[in-house]
């Protein structure tokens, strides 16, 4: 399980350093997309094949599904960590994050989000009055803190 909250750097070879606590978890292969609200999601392999079996079970035939199927696949990339650490993300990657220099590497359950740390901040500050309210609509999903 992924959790925490890490400051870091992308150097301008478009190299990250992932957080110690997420390398071991993420092992030496994995998958980095374009997730969602313009953040990067990276998934263990493993994780990544079981989100891959849901995907495929969408329907063809509805335009949704094959609209996100294409935007989740088309920008997927299979990663693997250097010596130091870094994952190399592709520029068409850091263009959809708006990553440039500071980012924020959050760990979200089965998950690794990558965000600029100017849009984290900004979905955060906007988020955070309506948080009470998020909480109260989960109940509608059977689930209470």
């Amino acid at each position: 399980m992924f959790m925490g909250e890490y400051q870091h750097t992308i150097d301008d070879k478009g190299r990250m350093i992932i957080p110690a606590k997420f390398r071991e978890a993420l092992g030496s292969e994995f998958v980095v997309t374009r997730g969602l609200d313009n953040c990067l999601f990276v998934y263990p392999m493993e994780e990544w094949k079981v989100l891959e079996q849901k995907l495929k079970a969408l329907p063809l035939m509805k335009s949704d599904a094959r609209a996100f199927t294409r935007f989740f696949f088309s920008g997927a990339t299979e990663c693997e960590l250097d010596k130091q650490g870094r994952v190399n993300l592709p520029n068409t990657l850091r263009e959809y994050g708006k990553l440039d220099k500071d980012c924020v590497v959050l760990g979200v359950s089965n998950r690794v989000e990558i965000w600029s740390k100017e849009v984290w901040e900004d979905y955060f500050n906007q988020s955070e009055t309506s948080f009470n309210e998020i909480a109260e609509k989960l109940v509608d999903f059977n689930f209470d803190l």
